[in-house]
């Protein structure tokens, strides 16, 4: 009996002895909680980071812990420390036991990309060649990013700049090399490029033509005239025709008039204080118009009946769901999606398809040429329509063509340069009027590289004639707004009603030709019909104006 008190008194005094204010604690006899660090379960880390995940417990102590991804154990503490290369979310799931229980949670780890300040920058090939005193402003496009970015310029390896546009001006003539640099906490790039600073005498200068042979119907003027001529100063232009100098002035432009039929050789020399640059041209007058004339018959197609070319401005439907690597691979997609009366986008502007038909269309009168697009109310991207009489009577597409004037006066002999990205991106672009740009990338639309595959440069340029662009907001959403008459993928006045009942034809006019500059021209009858994508502009949310075939027809 004493033994058995002195065990309870024992027992009480144990007690007491682990009490605070004489309060007896016992064992909870509970399982675990679990409360994570993140309010929705949800965690973020970029590509190759580290993220420690650390939640906090009760009743944890001696508790087992398991971390499991895709069911697999991947950690046995208390916090999980988690990195991941390939962007995309693991589920991940927490589990902690004791010998009253088990408590666990599911979360989600979105992989995000990391934000690398990535350049665009375009820069000729060899660089940029100045003139002393002539200051270069260089405008780069940096990709946007969430995180802090920081740009410097470097000149012969002096940071001369933090600010992202900046202006190369020297009175020093020589070899300069220029770098522009972006980091933040991601990454980093980079692009460096050569300047030469010349003296005036130094300085190159030169032209292009869009092409060296010509033809035309006997009876038809012509104009020839060079484009992107740089640096010409004090230049004046000699012409001759078969030898015999018929003009020499301070104007580039030539209307080459001559009636006979016959091959011409048309020489051109740009000279200045300092340097001759001569350019041979060809222009074969052809029998007077209608000599090739092509009868329809009964078995003669309303439709068009071959795609002689398509070449795409950049846009975000160029390449999607295709891969095309040659011309005649690109004529072959776009005459297997108007079969099947699908659109064909010819991206932004200056991007272009041309069609043939089994039969001349005549200049009846009314309405001769119908072209279906993709527009409707609120939503028209215009393109200029052109045409053309197979004057040599070759079967090809290479004859002088006419625009169809509509209602608005474009600016005619417009260009636009646009060059590659490393990457699929932004598409960066220049003009002929010294502006600069790019093309969206829209990833959460439409993924694939926005520059034509077809397309083996790393830049190529586009001419025509340009609208300014009607593209508005109203009560928040973007309209492309539609103009009067006159052209392809736009809901104007001269919509018409398909076999469905459905309005999806433009209708056109060949009384409405005119020639480069404008003015008007009789065409008797076409063999060929030309859709250029009209309008240079952009918006983020719904990206570049691009005009959209889907079918040519002749009435």
């Amino acid at each position: 009996m004493k033994k058995l008190l002195s065990c309870l008194f024992a027992a009480l005094f144990v007690l007491s002895s682990c009490n605070k204010d004489d309060v007896i604690e016992v064992d909870s006899q509970t399982a675990p909680r679990i409360t994570l660090d993140s309010e929705n379960a949800v965690y973020t880390i970029k590509s190759g980071r580290e993220l420690t995940i650390s939640p906090t417990y009760e009743n944890a102590d001696k508790a087992l812990y398991v971390w499991k991804i895709d069911g697999k154990v991947v950690g046995t503490q208390p916090a999980l420390t988690v990195c991941e290369q390939t962007v995309g979310e693991l589920f991940v799931l927490l589990q902690v036991s004791n010998r009253y229980g088990t408590a666990s949670e599911e979360l989600r780890v979105d992989v995000v990309e990391l934000e690398i300040p990535t350049i665009s920058l375009p820069v000729p090939e060899k660089g940029y060649t100045i003139l002393v005193g002539s200051p270069l402003t260089l405008k780069p496009s940096v990709i946007d990013t969430s995180i802090p970015t920081t740009c410097t310029w470097s000149v012969n390896g002096k940071e001369v700049s933090s600010e992202k546009e900046f202006t190369f001006d020297t009175s020093e003539a020589g070899d300069y090399t220029l770098e522009f640099a972006t980091r933040n906490e991601d990454g980093e790039d980079s692009k460096e490029f050569g300047v030469k600073v010349c003296t005036i005498d130094e300085m190159p200068f030169g032209w292009t033509f869009d092409q060296t042979v010509f033809n035309l119907s006997a009876g038809r003027r012509i104009r020839l005239m060079p484009f992107d001529i740089t640096n010409a100063f004090d230049a004046s232009y000699t012409w001759s025709v078969n030898g015999k100098q018929v003009q020499q002035s301070s104007d580039p432009v030539y209307i080459f008039s001559e009636s006979a039929e016959g091959t011409y050789t048309v020489k051109v020399e740009m000279k200045n204080s300092y340097l001759t640059v001569p350019q041979e041209l060809t222009v074969n007058v052809c029998p007077a118009e209608g000599r090739y004339y092509r009868a329809g018959s009964p078995a003669s197609s309303k439709d068009w009946n071959k795609v002689y070319e398509f070449l795409a401005a950049p846009g975000q439907f160029v390449n999607e769901r295709y891969d095309v690597t040659t011309m005649d691979a690109a004529c072959a997609y776009a005459e297997s999606q108007m079969k099947l009366n699908t659109y064909v986008s010819l991206g932004a502007f200056g991007g272009y398809l041309v069609v043939g038909f089994d039969h001349s269309i005549e200049n009846d009168g009314g309405y001769n040429i119908g072209v279906s697009g993709n527009s409707f109310d609120g939503s028209s991207e215009p393109g200029i329509v052109w045409v053309s009489e197979d004057a040599n009577g070759n079967g090809k597409a290479d004859d002088v063509w006419y625009e169809l004037k509509g209602s608005d006066e474009p600016e005619r002999d417009y260009s636009v340069t646009y060059h590659r990205p490393d990457a699929a991106g932004d598409i960066p672009w220049e003009d002929s009027k010294g502006e600069s740009g790019v093309i969206k990338y829209l990833p959460q639309y439409h993924d694939q590289m926005y520059y034509p595959n077809w397309i083996k440069e790393d830049s190529y340029t586009l001419k025509g004639s340009m609208l300014e662009a009607r593209t508005e907001q109203e009560g928040g959403i973007w309209k492309n707004k539609d103009f009067g008459k006159g052209y392809a993928d736009n809901w104007g006045s001269d919509m018409a009603k398909d076999d469905n009942g459905n309005y999806r034809y433009n209708q056109f006019d060949l009384d409405d030709a005119v020639d480069q500059n404008g003015n008007p021209v009789t065409l008797e009858r076409i063999h060929f019909v030309k859709v250029q994508s009209a309008i240079l502009k952009n918006v983020e949310s719904i990206g570049e104006v691009s005009t959209e075939v889907v079918g040519f027809k002749a009435f």
